[in-house]
């Protein structure tokens, strides 16, 4: 069950944080893993020594997702190298928080260059390529934020909503090629991301969470996993929610 082997999947920021566990994940089920960096190269290496240590194959790649020209480019060349895609998890995104009254037009630019913007160009390059196997698996990295809101949050929000609006449109889309786009919704996860919490707030954010504690990366590379698998040839155009009962 949730066999890989001989497929590829490329991670966007899958040197940290959920892209990392889902990079580990995907090459344990055999996976040929292609791990994307902005720019720190170390971690990115790291993860994929763990996999080549392990016997699985694994390879790094640097782009930006928020350059969308770059990242064509290179989910092209990569694609050509290896004569094939067949999962593209676009886990990269970065928050910058704050009331919207304080927030400068350079950061609202930057939450969607990286977050929307860059998901879509990811997407419209893999689309390319799975179109012409007739086969694929597109999985947005969404947040439970983008479904029930958050006070500071208002364009990270807003911006992971609208990746809600781009797996249902995409699914149609691409049904007709039998390629599948699905979305995650993690809750609040054992981050890079949550680390700066004081532990005052995350006693509150604990206290609002049903299973009372924040899900750890593996949860949501478990749900990956599912959706990059055959096993969900059947799930398309849904937002699968891991979030430890927060938003029902």
């Amino acid at each position: 069950m949730f066999d890989l082997t001989g497929k590829v999947a490329l991670v966007t920021g899958g040197s940290r944080g959920i892209g990392r566990a889902a990079s580990l994940a995907l090459a344990k089920r055999g996976a040929h893993v292609v791990i994307n960096y902005v720019s720190n190269e170390a971690a990115a290496r790291e993860v994929a020594d763990i996999i080549q240590g392990a016997g699985g194959k694994a390879e790094i790649v640097q782009f930006d997702v928020g350059n969308g020209d770059g990242a064509e480019k290179a989910i092209a060349e990569v694609a050509k190298r290896l004569g094939r895609l067949d999962v593209l998890v676009c886990s990269a995104g970065i928050a910058i928080d704050g009331l919207l009254l304080r927030l400068k037009d350079e950061d609202l630019d930057r939450i969607f260059a990286v977050n929307v913007k860059g998901s879509l160009a990811c997407a419209r390059a893999a689309t390319k390529v799975m179109m012409r196997a007739k086969t694929g698996r597109i999985i947005f990295l969404s947040s439970v934020v983008g479904e029930m809101g958050n006070a500071g949050q208002t364009a990270y929000s807003a911006s992971k909503s609208a990746l809600l609006g781009i797996t249902k449109s995409l699914a149609r889309e691409l049904s007709s090629r039998f390629i599948t786009v699905n979305a995650i919704t993690p809750g609040f996860i054992d981050t890079d991301m949550t680390l700066a919490l004081t532990e005052e707030q995350k006693a509150a954010i604990n206290s609002a969470i049903p299973l009372g504690r924040t899900g750890k990366p593996e949860e949501i590379a478990a749900a990956v996993v599912y959706l990059a698998s055959d096993e969900a040839g059947y799930v398309t155009g849904q937002a699968l929610r891991v979030n430890g009962g927060m938003y029902m």
